[in-house]
Formats: structure tokens, C-alpha cells, sequence
């Protein structure tokens, strides 16, 4: 029997804007949060007017991170909508923001003025670079963040520039380290019925996901571009087949072995220069020669069959986004889903987390700019005349 959603009853006002915040609260909407976003009037999330491509007027971009959320408009810049803004904040968990530092100061919504109307509130401020240091004051977006973390500069190629991860992967890393700081934060106010203060930049919140890389660096070593291949591990890489590409990942003997059997090169392993994982790195290059003339000779299905269903290798297809979406095992799995919502369907792709004993998954499409701006206010108890006074007063813009 389920107990209902991880995070029933927790309420959420989210004031960032693109990918970190939205992300961010994305996941605690997938958990059940009742996420408000407040956005500016007329405009809203700079995520809407991401694309092309434009369903009706809707960004596809925005739909992905803002699943399960209500709009609502306030003019911060307006005393009676920062005065709203606090009424909000009062009956609020949790508080998101991801202004450059010092703008949140200037609009009166840091931490202190937060927290002085809710002292059990758990306030998450994200930035490109932190609150403090010398770069505090610069701006920052996920491509300036994966050149400054070091990710460029090993993607892509030996011979070529340095290339982006084809999509916006630091702003993912800080939403997911947001979310995990802020569910910790109110595990803790659980205990302590203390609210707290989480504050993250972009910069600090990629650099531990360098793992391997940084292990390199650590001992005096320089990470490079290497492709596809692996740092530390052979055969780890991409090989063309007769008809498109498949991945293989050999991480043990036994593998290495399996793996020369099932392309007919058992001879591979006797090799000086393959016969230890560290003897296959020395020599990737030569590596890759021989292996992929035998997987140039047939095609990916056929390579999944022999590697994956007979040899039970680990290997899979380079697949294109579609496919990826929309394959048997999603299918199965129920990932990708679909709502109808203002005279379309809109796709849902699901989050990852099954519980036993609780549920979890979106429920209501994205929201349109201001949908939710009576009735959100109305559910903290103004009456029809107060609604009505912040809208006269340009509290939602042009509601």
C-alpha cells in the first residue's frame, strides 16, 4: 500500500530562472512537492522562449523541467508584490533562487528577509560561482562552466578543439546537488526544527563529478581529449560497425577473454601488448585497429546478438535521442509518458526513482505564464477583493 508522495505537504516557491532552480524543484515536484514558481510578469522563465522548435506559442525545452509546477506572476520591484511575496514565503518550505550574488539582496528576498518571516525555511541559493570568492560577481551559464571545469578539455577528439557535452550538463549536476542539499536540509529540520541556509555555485558543484580525470591530475598527470576511449580501462570506447556504432566496455579479464572469443580473435590475449587491462591502455591505438576491423564486419544488431545475447558482453548501440526515448525497454519501463493539456499532448519524460511504499511521477503539465495566480493566492487565504487589489495594483502585470 502506498503511502503517498516522499515529499506530500512540503510546498516550494521557486524564483530561478532556466535550468539549475527549474531542475532543482523538478525533482522535488517529481517527489510530490507542491512547486509554485514565481516569475516575472509578462515574461516569466527566460526557459519559455528557448527554441525553436515552439508548439503554440510553448517551448518543448520548457516542458521538460517544469512538470508538475504552478505559474504565478509577482512584480517584486512593487511593494504590495514583494509584500505578497513574504506571504508566500511564511507557509513555504522551501525557497529556490538562482540570482548573481547580491541581486537577491537588492529585490529583498536573501536569506535574512526570508528567514525572518520563516525561520523553518529552507532557503537554497545557487550561483555560476558562488556566493564569495573573486569570481562571485561574474556571470555564468552551463557552457562558460563546462570550459572552466575542466570538461572541454577532455571531450572530443585528440586532434580537434575542445567540445561541449551535447547538453547543458553543469546546470543538471547543481539542480541535482540543490535538490540533495535541500532534501538533507529538511531531513535535518525534522530533527532540529531548524530551517537552513544552502548556498552552491555552478563551478564547485561540477568539479567533484571529475572523478577519474582528477585522479590523474592529482599525481602530476595531464587529462586529455581521448575520444571515446577510457583514461584507465581498454577496450572502454566506440567502434564503428558495418552499419552505425556500438559501445563496448571490457573492465575485467574475464570479459577481455569472453569478448576475443566471440569476435574469433582469441589470439587477442596472448598478445604482449593486450594481454593486461594495463597493457591495453598502453597501446589503445593499436587496440582500436584490430578490433574494429572484425566489428566493421557486420552490422550493430548482429554485433548485440553475438556480444550482448550470446556472449553476454557488455556493449550496447550508439542510439540518436529519439530512439533512446522510444525503444522497447522505455516501453516496458513506463519512462516516457504523455499528457493531454491545453488542446495538445504533451511528452513526459519520467523521473527515476520507484519506491515500495510511496509514490512518485508527474501529475499536471507545465504551467502557462500567471496560470496559477489567483488561485494560489486564494489557497493562503486572500479574499476575491485582496486577489483583486494586487492585480489593480500591476502585482501580476497585465492578469
Amino acid at each position: 500500500m502506498s503511502d503517498g508522495h516522499v515529499l506530500d505537504g512540503v510546498t516550494v516557491l521557486d524564483l530561478s530562472t532556466f535550468v539549475t532552480g527549474g531542475f532543482c524543484s523538478l525533482m522535488l515536484a517529481n517527489q510530490g512537492a507542491d512547486v509554485v514558481k514565481v516569475e516575472r510578469p509578462g515574461v516569466g522563465d527566460d526557459n519559455r522562449h528557448s527554441g525553436p522548435p515552439f508548439v503554440d506559442g510553448e517551448s518543448p525545452y520548457f516542458w521538460t523541467v517544469n512538470y508538475d509546477k504552478r505559474s504565478v506572476e509577482l512584480n517584486l520591484k512593487k511593494p504590495e508584490g514583494l509584500a505578497a511575496l513574504y506571504d508566500l514565503a511564511e507557509e513555504a518550505d522551501v525557497f529556490v533562487q538562482n540570482y548573481r550574488p547580491g541581486t537577491a539582496e537588492k529585490l529583498g528576498v536573501a536569506y535574512d528577509e526570508i528567514s525572518d518571516v520563516n525561520d523553518e525555511i529552507v532557503y537554497c541559493a545557487i550561483s555560476a560561482f558562488g556566493q564569495t570568492g573573486p569570481w562571485s560577481q561574474r556571470p555564468g551559464y552551463d557552457l562558460l562552466i563546462q570550459g572552466m571545469s575542466g570538461i572541454m578539455s577532455v571531450t572530443g577528439e585528440p586532434d580537434g578543439r575542445p567540445v561541449k557535452v551535447g547538453l547543458p550538463q553543469t546546470d543538471l549536476i547543481t539542480a541535482m546537488w540543490s535538490a540533495f542539499g535541500i532534501m538533507g536540509a529538511l531531513y535535518r529540520r525534522e530533527r532540529t526544527g531548524e530551517g537552513e541556509y544552502v548556498e552552491l555555485g555552478m563551478l564547485d558543484a561540477t568539479l567533484p563529478w571529475l572523478t577519474k580525470q582528477a585522479g590523474k591530475a592529482f599525481v602530476g598527470e595531464e587529462p586529455k581529449r581521448m575520444g571515446t576511449k577510457d583514461p584507465v580501462l581498454a577496450p572502454y570506447q566506440t567502434f564503428e560497425t558495418a552499419d552505425g556504432h556500438i559501445n563496448v566496455a571490457c573492465l575485467n579479464q574475464k570479459l577481455w577473454r569472453q569478448f576475443c572469443e566471440a569476435i574469433g580473435r582469441p589470439d587477442l590475449p596472448e598478445d604482449d601488448r593486450f594481454e593486461t587491462n594495463g597493457d591495453r591502455v598502453e597501446h589503445m591505438d593499436e587496440l582500436e585497429a584490430e578490433l574494429e576491423t572484425e566489428l566493421r564486419e557486420r552490422s550493430t544488431d548482429e554485433w548485440m546478438d553475438v556480444l550482448v545475447e550470446d556472449a553476454g558482453i557488455p556493449a550496447g548501440p550508439v542510439y540518436d535521442v529519439e530512439d533512446a526515448l522510444y525503444n522497447e525497454q522505455t516501453e516496458a519501463r513506463g519512462v516516457v509518458t504523455e499528457m493531454e493539456a491545453r488542446g495538445k499532448t504533451i511528452p513526459v519524460v519520467e523521473h527515476p526513482l520507484n519506491f515500495e511504499h510511496s509514490d512518485s511521477g508527474f501529475e499536471s503539465p507545465p504551467p502557462e505564464l500567471g496560470e496559477h495566480n489567483r488561485e494560489v493566492f486564494a489557497e493562503l487565504g486572500y479574499s476575491d477583493e485582496e486577489i483583486e487589489e494586487l492585480a489593480d495594483a500591476g502585482v501580476f502585470g497585465d492578469d
